[in-house]
């Protein structure tokens, strides 16, 4: 029952999703949740997936994959997406840790943001235009729990770099444990899509070490500059890493066979 707590917690931290009264909370719960957050992503993948089907049955594909995109901002808040944004405003107008996290924490957003949000939805929106039907639901159900691991992550490894924040809940170390249960809740639906035959390997681990890599950069970035994370570095590797993994999708349908089922 604490489990489920935990996991109705995440949702309601990440999503607008209503969550049962019983649950209650504690600020404690948060910190906790974190192991949880991909499992968080598998529900948004269910939600966009299942919009991306019915819009592709009235629709022609590009219309279909704008709904399903937009969906997914809506449930979330937009969450991420303003995370990425502000890490733009945020690193590419900041020359001091200081300013850096000042840029970050403003409302307004600028020209960094809004250029790199821009040609972020952008990119996922032509991507996943171009890749059949079944393609796009494991694209989904993978993408988003597994980039939603690659935030997690730094939670795990590096410090957070306010002394208050919109992450601050959530920012206390993150132990070994939590990290692998998220860990396992990320690669349960790449596993079974793979068995499937929805994805091949190539695609899972090229899309997964790829996303390891951008995840790897995007921390010594943060470090570098900052001294650690916060919530809109976390948004950001989120966002990016989901990117990457739609383009390793992609490159692999255009590199091999294709499968029966597309």
């Amino acid at each position: 029952m604490h489990q489920l707590r935990l996991f109705f917690t995440a949702l309601q931290f990440f999503t607008r999703l209503p969550i049962p009264r019983w649950v209650g909370f504690d600020p404690a719960w948060l910190n906790q949740a974190s192991r949880y957050f991909p499992l968080v992503g598998v529900v948004v993948a269910l939600i966009t997936g299942a919009v991306y089907l019915i819009a592709f049955k009235f629709f022609p594909p590009v219309i279909a994959v704008i709904l399903s995109v937009a969906a997914g901002i809506y449930v979330t808040g937009a969450f991420h997406e303003d995370g990425f944004a502000d890490m733009c405003d945020g690193f590419g107008g900041g020359m001091t840790p200081e300013r850096v996290l000042e840029i970050m924490k403003d409302s307004r957003i600028g020209a960094y943001g809004a250029i790199g949000i821009f040609c972020l939805l952008l990119l996922k929106c032509a991507i996943l235009t171009q890749i059949p039907p079944f393609g796009v639901l494991a694209a989904l159900l993978v993408a988003h729990p597994m980039s939603r691991l690659m935030a997690v992550s730094l939670i795990w490894r590096l410090d957070y770099a306010r002394a208050e924040g919109k992450a601050k809940p959530l920012a206390q170390k993150m132990r070994t444990m939590e990290f692998a249960i998220a860990a396992i809740t990320a690669s349960l639906p790449a596993l079974i899509l793979v068995y499937l035959g929805w994805l091949s390997w190539t695609m899972l681990i090229g899309g997964f070490a790829l996303a390891l890599v951008a995840t790897v950069w995007l921390a010594r970035k943060f470090v570098r500059r900052i001294g650690g994370y916060t919530g809109d570095c976390l948004g950001a590797v989120q966002q990016v890493t989901e990117a990457i993994f739609y383009l390793c999708v992609l490159a692999g349908l255009h590199t091999s066979a294709p499968f029966q089922v597309f």
